[in-house]
């Protein structure tokens, strides 16, 4: 595992996107229900930045064209995207988010 600090928890709101980048790599963090997740932060259809977008439940909508993502998985959950964006292992320790770009 390639884990590296990507925020503090307190910076990441509940039901927000937080965009960051990583040795290079656009991430977007979330926190739903408590517990933080990690997906790569350009949609696949037309290369919005995701955080830019709209937090519904456990989803992220595009800002652009509204293609809605599953935040927990990647999958796709509306057109016009077909492809799933990446998702990536968190852990939070004192405080720090981390995430396993492996």
């Amino acid at each position: 595992m390639a884990w590296r600090a990507a925020a503090k928890l307190d910076e990441l709101g509940e039901e927000e996107a937080l965009g960051v980048v990583i040795e290079g790599q656009p991430l977007a963090l979330f926190k739903i229900g408590g517990r933080v997740y990690a997906t790569h932060n350009v949609c696949t259809h037309e290369h919005a930045i995701l955080s830019d977008g709209y937090v519904d439940g456990d989803c992220i909508e595009c800002p652009l064209h509204q293609a809605r993502f599953h935040i927990p998985t990647g999958e796709v959950r509306a057109a016009p995207a077909t492809e799933p964006i990446k998702t990536y292992a968190t852990k939070v320790e004192n405080g720090q988010i981390f995430v396993d770009i492996a």
